[in-house]
């Protein structure tokens, strides 16, 4: 494996990760970065970073940033974005991993990529339908803004460098494990 092909894997990882917090915002950086050729993706994947696919994925972005703020359209929107946001984590993974046979691609695309993705996704999910619960749904402003934010920070991290989006995404795993098992049902 060449280091070109582990930078392009914590790119996917990273990005992965972002798409679990917002499915668009980070195809749209991925797109912004491909656009401007900071990041080559690959063959099949290179018209994500043309015109149509910059715009279209800008307006995604912003109409799923804006509906969040919507309160109990963002509990709608959970319902979708578990599945939603394991499709975009497995094709970001597909279009970033270089130099892999397609067989390990699709591995780490599906696992990797897609299973990082459904797994912070469902948290964020949670998170919102207990915020939901306990305040009426008047703290899930700011559930979404903490949301937006670290779907931001986490793409351009992974874009800029991958190493550290890779590590972080280690430790935000971490963390919902650690809230899963603190506050998992008992069993009685």
């Amino acid at each position: 494996m060449t280091f070109e092909t582990i930078i392009s894997i914590c790119l996917g990882i990273g990005l992965s990760a972002s798409v679990g917090f917002r499915v668009f915002l980070p195809l749209f950086a991925l797109s912004l970065a491909s656009y401007f050729d900071v990041w080559q993706l690959n063959e099949s994947w290179q018209w994500i970073g043309s015109a149509t696919a910059l715009i279209t994925l800008g307006v995604a972005t912003l109409v799923e940033i804006f509906a969040y703020f919507i309160p109990y359209i963002d509990n709608l929107l959970d319902t979708i974005s578990v599945p939603l946001a394991a499709l975009a984590g497995t094709a970001i993974m597909l279009s970033t991993v270089a130099d892999l046979s397609p067989v390990i691609t699709w591995s780490l695309a599906i696992i990797a990529g897609g299973g990082t993705a459904a797994a912070i996704s469902g948290s964020s999910s949670a998170t919102r339908i207990t915020s939901t619960a306990t305040t009426g749904g008047f703290a899930n402003p700011i559930v979404s803004t903490v949301e937006t934010g670290t779907s931001l920070v986490m793409s351009i991290i992974s874009i800029f460098l991958p190493f550290l989006a890779f590590i972080l995404v280690i430790i935000i795993l971490f963390v919902i494990y650690k809230l899963y098992i603190k506050f998992r049902p008992s069993k009685t």
